[in-house]
């Protein structure tokens, strides 16, 4: 993050601690995660000890404290889609991707969460890609959509 940019959110909020998350928020949007640099400074604009920084954004789900690849692969990790497969599911990603949960792939198109429940239990298991759900997901199902994802990608690039 450019500092330019993070003064830009910083300014009028000095000594403000109760816009910590707003703050927070306001990078994350910026930049897609919140980076080290920028709890420091805010930190130090709000007045808030970086412990406390620190605490709030690990706390919430929303922060990230990661870059995350362009696609986003979350897969439910919940006893429905366990029972159905999901740590078969969790392996053949990271296998196929060569990244563990919470990481990014080298090339900056992937990334792969693991979560508690998506809310679908008869339906699993489940992953998402972004905003777009998949539903029975087999291994065979997963790969095609990662195949597809990255093909896209690579078929965007040569179209800039």
């Amino acid at each position: 993050m450019e500092s330019s940019q993070l003064e830009s959110i910083l300014k009028g909020r000095s000594s403000q601690p109760h816009l910590l998350i707003e703050v927070l928020q306001d990078v994350q949007e910026c930049c897609g995660y919140v980076p080290e640099d920028a709890m420091r400074r805010i930190s130090e604009i709000l007045g808030v000890p970086l412990i406390e920084v620190y605490r709030v954004a690990s706390f919430y789900k929303a922060f990230k404290l990661t870059p995350s690849g362009k696609n986003i692969i979350t897969m439910c990790m919940g006893t429905a889609c366990h029972v159905r497969g999901a740590q078969l599911l969790a392996d053949q990603a990271s296998g196929h991707l060569k990244v563990e949960p919470g990481e990014m792939t080298e090339d900056g198109l992937f990334s792969i969460e693991h979560v508690n429940c998506l809310g679908a239990c008869a339906l699993g298991p489940i992953v998402t890609e972004n905003a777009s759900s998949h539903h029975h997901v087999t291994p065979s199902k997963l790969r095609k959509l990662i195949d597809k994802l990255r093909s896209e990608e690579e078929g965007g690039a040569c179209n800039a």
